[in-house]
């Protein structure tokens, strides 16, 4: 007769389940629907309420495009708009963000390159004046 510790059974059954919930998470209806096709002509307005549920105020808005892109979003203070962000696109990547603070008014501008897989390669952030001041380098490792 074979005996299976339980640290070997309590592994197994932690793998097991890992398993499924990731093929269930792989399969789900959810996960079939393009992301963008739920946010076309979209635009998602955020509510913070207090606790007793009297005092509600705007959190954030996105607006999404035709294609489902986020295209701006705004955030939210008491005291009224905080920042926006409006997204510029080229195809699918978004190739630049201006930043615009509280006064509507140009705060930075973000510009991205890309890897010939896709994934970001740089961001170069400027001044208003459009003078760079900084960058920012990904790196992906598996």
């Amino acid at each position: 007769m074979i005996q299976i510790s339980l640290r070997t059974k309590l592994l197994s059954f932690f793998l097991l389940g890992f398993i499924s919930l990731t093929l269930a998470q792989t399969t789900s209806p959810e996960s079939l629907v393009d992301k963008h096709e739920r946010h076309k002509n979209m635009t998602v307005r955020e509510f913070n309420t207090d606790a007793k549920g009297k005092n509600r105020w705007m959190d954030h808005v996105t607006v999404y495009n035709g294609k489902g892109l986020k295209i701006e979003e705004t955030e939210y203070a008491t005291y009224g708009m905080k920042e926006r962000v409006v997204f510029e696109y080229d195809g699918e990547r978004c190739i630049k963000e201006v930043v615009f603070d509280e006064h509507n008014k140009v705060s930075r501008i973000r510009k991205y390159e890309y890897n010939a897989d896709g994934t970001k390669k740089t961001q170069y952030n400027y001044l208003p004046n459009g003078r760079l001041y900084s960058t920012k380098q990904y790196q992906y490792t598996n």
